[in-house]
């Protein structure tokens, strides 16, 4: 049975196109996807997200589990509110899940991980915690809206009450607090988002988010889709799970080393296979491509090297760049001249570093 959100009758009430995402009803579009990626790489948009999974995590023992849990270390947040982004392994290395972290005290720390890998994660999160006795409870009363862009924080402030508006404005990224929306709804709102832009990601109660949705809307925030979230993290080369890494992919392997830290003493959940597999030689790697040639690079593309074969990860039409760009999994090492392969064609492609798209202009070099 396909599962809504809370705001998917506002969705509909906007002509939004709607298609199944891992079991949910959520939209791809309402009009125009290329329209909605330039709106938030230059204005404002915002994205009904509340399909993702919020989970707090409660106990006297919660910073041990979550230093056992995490490749990562959480001993990192300190501060109150703040967050990082790192990954859940298996005992082989590979990725579980992608998630953040917020420290909300010593004994209360919530996360946030993807739709699509719910039942999973919970049955892990909650099999691991049982050893050091944390609660693990789902946030279901929570719905969530991104709002993304450079005038994005300033259009979230507008719609807050006038005690929080200079507190919020001035939070740095990856720093989270509580706040008042009009009508003193309460909030959680957190500076963090998966376009490479600017903005907040706001946990709202169920009951009060399409009150708050409509406050955006009147503020001039563009509704935005799936399709054009897409876009806007490929192009800020933001991992997605499921196609960039999975549990058969190491962090190393998905050019997410930096969310791991090997520091002495602590044994999270994968370490060793990830030791062995630095010691032994990382066999293969994740680079950008860019298109130069007409075309779009796609997922499960095959990639043609001089150190051999490997395969596109994620793939659109960059609308910022106005060509294709890619992820893509290659043999570890010098690879040389690189093709894809489009409809048995081989097409030239570029390596490039990403992200793509910086401070929403195309990287230098690009």
């Amino acid at each position: 049975m396909t599962s809504k959100t809370v705001l998917n009758d506002a969705h509909r009430a906007l002509g939004a196109r709607m298609v199944d995402f891992g079991g949910w009803d959520m939209p791809i579009n309402y009009g125009s996807q290329i329209e909605e990626h330039h709106a938030v790489r230059n204005q404002a948009g915002m994205f009904d997200v509340s399909h993702m999974t919020v989970v707090d995590l409660q106990g006297d023992q919660v910073r041990a589990f979550l230093r056992r849990l995490l490749a990562n270390n959480v001993d990192k947040l300190a501060e109150h509110g703040k967050a990082f982004y790192t990954c859940m392994l298996n005992d082989h290395g590979g990725v579980i899940d992608d998630l953040i972290v917020y420290y909300l005290g010593e004994t209360f720390f919530r996360i946030v991980v993807n739709a699509a890998t719910r039942e999973k994660d919970m049955q892990w999160i909650t099999r691991q915690a049982a050893a050091f006795d944390v609660e693990v409870s789902e946030r279901p009363d929570f719905a969530m809206i991104a709002v993304q862009g450079p005038v994005a924080r300033e259009r979230v402030i507008h719609v807050l009450a006038d005690i929080d508006r200079e507190r919020i404005a001035a939070m740095g990224k990856f720093h989270a607090a509580a706040a008042q929306g009009l009508h003193g709804v309460p909030l959680f709102i957190a500076r963090t988002g998966y376009t490479g832009e600017d903005g907040f990601e706001v946990m709202v109660p169920e009951d009060h988010a399409e009150e708050f949705w409509q406050a955006l809307l009147d503020e001039g925030v563009r509704p935005a889709g799936l399709g054009a979230r897409d876009t806007l993290r490929l192009e800020a080369g933001l991992n997605l799970y499921g196609q960039d890494m999975d549990e058969d992919v190491t962090p190393w392997e998905a050019s997410l080393g930096w969310t791991v830290s090997m520091d002495e003493g602590r044994q999270f959940i994968g370490r060793g296979a990830l030791e062995a597999q630095k010691q032994q030689g990382v066999q293969r790697r994740m680079v950008g491509l860019v298109l130069d040639d007409k075309g779009v690079l796609r997922h499960g593309q095959t990639v043609l090297t001089e150190a051999g074969k490997g395969e596109i990860l994620s793939g659109s039409f960059s609308p910022t760049l106005g060509k294709a760009i890619a992820f893509a999994r290659v043999p570890a090492g010098d690879i040389g001249s690189t093709r894809v392969v489009i409809r048995e064609r081989e097409f030239p492609v570029r390596v490039v570093k990403y992200p793509f798209v910086r401070d929403g202009k195309p990287r230098e070099g690009i």
